[in-house]
């Protein structure tokens, strides 16, 4: 059986466990081509699992009565070899903390096209949507890494630099494509919309909002668009860019989900790897929490999505809402486990949970350390979130995330993650940054960490991270079962680039100190301490 049109009529889905799309399809795709009122782009997993499923319920219940058009401008085999074949369809698998799962056949995306303006037709078809008046926004899940116009050096990319010189007509870089047709938008009236970033980044619009201006500021400097299209973009009552908190862990394709989908379809499901590297199936598996916090701002109004859960409210509200997550909440629960999940063995973040010291140390760090500096956004509980994260999100083991992947750029995460708390705690009257016992114990499990044997005393390789260079030649100096010189590790836990504060003058380096000694004392060495101070 396949995943399509025809496929999906053929058998009766909702007997078989499948929520399905109970709208008159056609109809739906033919109003959306007609009168577009969101375009996404980037066609990964969570926008296949969130956003299109989101879409997807509204539509059965007739709060919507069009869908989603979704554009990828990176790896376009993911239309190619996925969405064009299904039709559009995909399978969104929700995998429950109780180890159920939910199954839904998505129809909500009713044309996918390629950002791609080597190709004439689909591109002149970009061009025709953002000139519809009815078009309300465009959303991006593109990576953070999407907006970005300058390589590791900080140099600008050699497609950027020509794209800036060419002009809108053209443009090979991703950017320079979604200016050109902000600027096919403006010559068509200056019609209003909203650029909405739903990437996991803090501050996602004005890094969207950055990148476009470049191009909108060095095309009207050299005079390759007409009129004030920088004007345009700057106006916030025409072109706005929100700030968004998103939060759902979409993992690569499940072996498990596939089998599972397997003994219901047959053989038409299997995941593709792209030329990119890119996973992607017919299917998407997803944990069943999921949050988007959007900033209410729509120059052309907006549907009422909060009807399918997303949340909309002010700029100042969303960012308290991503400080939450990011620094107190979930992130730094993540990296605890992350650190200690490598030097025990672990290969799956949610073993990690069943590991008495580890739970003990995660719910320590998000309740007891990270909790009372919180600042409240009210439209979410810190404890009820820190709650959902600790008792369903992450012991799921249904989520395939492994230490060895969330240890990835810890150098980069640090002073985010655990440095914003040290300084609350330092501005704060009441609290006593000395306090502080199992932040500074991840701290002293990084450093462990860095020296690259586990806790049986063996060799492992760590995760990738830019500043390996750095600070591995200074953890060299210390030889494994060393615990009376270690004065090296000063250089580290002095760095305030790496951890937001000088952790000695913060009055905690000592601390970190003294962890590091007990954990580096030999094999077994770190259980123990985890024991001594985590029960």
């Amino acid at each position: 059986m396949r995943l399509s049109e025809e496929g999906i009529k053929k058998l009766d889905w909702k007997e078989k466990g499948y929520g399905v799309p109970e709208y008159d399809r056609a109809a739906v795709r033919k109003h959306t081509v007609e009168e577009p009122f969101w375009i996404h782009f980037g066609a990964g997993n969570i926008f296949r699992a969130f956003q299109a499923n989101v879409v997807q319920n509204l539509l059965n219940t007739g709060k919507l009565d069009r869908g989603l058009i979704v554009a990828e401008g990176y790896d376009y085999e993911i239309i190619e070899k996925i969405n064009r074949p299904h039709d559009d369809l995909g399978i969104a698998v929700t995998l429950k903390a109780d180890g159920s799962i939910e199954k839904n056949i998505v129809g909500s995306v009713v044309e996918s096209l390629c950002l791609d303006s080597d190709n004439a037709k689909e591109y002149a078809r970009l061009r025709e949507i953002f000139t519809k008046k009815s078009l309300q926004m465009a959303t991006f899940t593109i990576t953070e890494k999407g907006y970005s116009l300058v390589n590791g050096k900080g140099e600008r990319l050699q497609m950027v630099e020509e794209d800036l010189k060419n002009g809108p007509k053209k443009p090979e870089s991703y950017i320079g494509k979604v200016a050109s047709l902000l600027y096919e938008r403006y010559r068509n009236g200056e019609l209003p919309i909203a650029m909405v970033s739903m990437d996991n980044c803090s501050h996602n619009g004005d890094k969207l909002y950055d990148a476009i201006e470049t191009f909108a500021k060095g095309w009207q400097e050299r005079g390759l668009v007409e009129g004030d299209f920088l004007g345009y973009i700057q106006n916030g009552e025409k072109v706005s860019f929100p700030w968004t908190m998103i939060d759902k862990i979409t993992p690569r394709p499940d072996k498990k989900v596939e089998e599972i989908l397997v003994a219901d379809w047959g053989e038409e499901l299997h995941p593709v790897i792209t030329g990119k590297n890119t996973y992607v199936a017919p299917f998407v598996n997803a944990e069943e929490c999921e949050y988007l916090v959007i900033e209410d701002d729509f120059p052309n109004g907006r549907e009422a999505l909060e009807q399918g859960g997303f949340v909309f409210t002010d700029r100042e509200t969303v960012d308290k809402v991503e400080k939450m997550k990011v620094c107190t909440c979930l992130n730094p629960l993540h990296t605890a486990l992350a650190v200690f999940g490598c030097l025990l063995g672990y290969e799956l973040i949610s073993e990690e949970m069943k590991d008495k010291e580890l739970s003990s140390l995660v719910k320590t760090i998000g309740y007891k350390e990270g909790l009372p500096v919180v600042v409240d956004p009210k439209i979410l509980s810190p404890k009820q979130f820190i709650d959902e994260v600790v008792n369903k999100r992450i012991p799921n083991p249904f989520m395939p995330d492994t230490p060895q992947r969330i240890a990835t750029d810890t150098s980069q995460k640090l002073a985010i993650r655990f440095g914003e708390t040290i300084k609350a705690y330092q501005k704060s009257e009441e609290l006593d940054v000395t306090q502080l016992e199992k932040i500074p114990l991840v701290f002293a499990g990084w450093l462990r960490y860095l020296m690259g044997i586990d806790d049986r005393g063996e060799k492992f390789e760590l995760s990738p991270d830019p500043l390996l260079a750095v600070v591995c030649p200074v953890m060299e100096k210390i030889p494994f079962e060393e615990t009376k010189n270690i004065s090296a590790v000063k250089e580290i836990l002095s760095n305030e680039d790496i951890f937001g504060v000088n952790l000695y003058e913060a009055g905690l380096g000592e601390t970190v100190e003294n962890y590091f000694r007990e954990m580096n004392a030999g094999i077994g060495a770190i259980r123990k301490t985890l024991e001594k101070y985590c029960n």
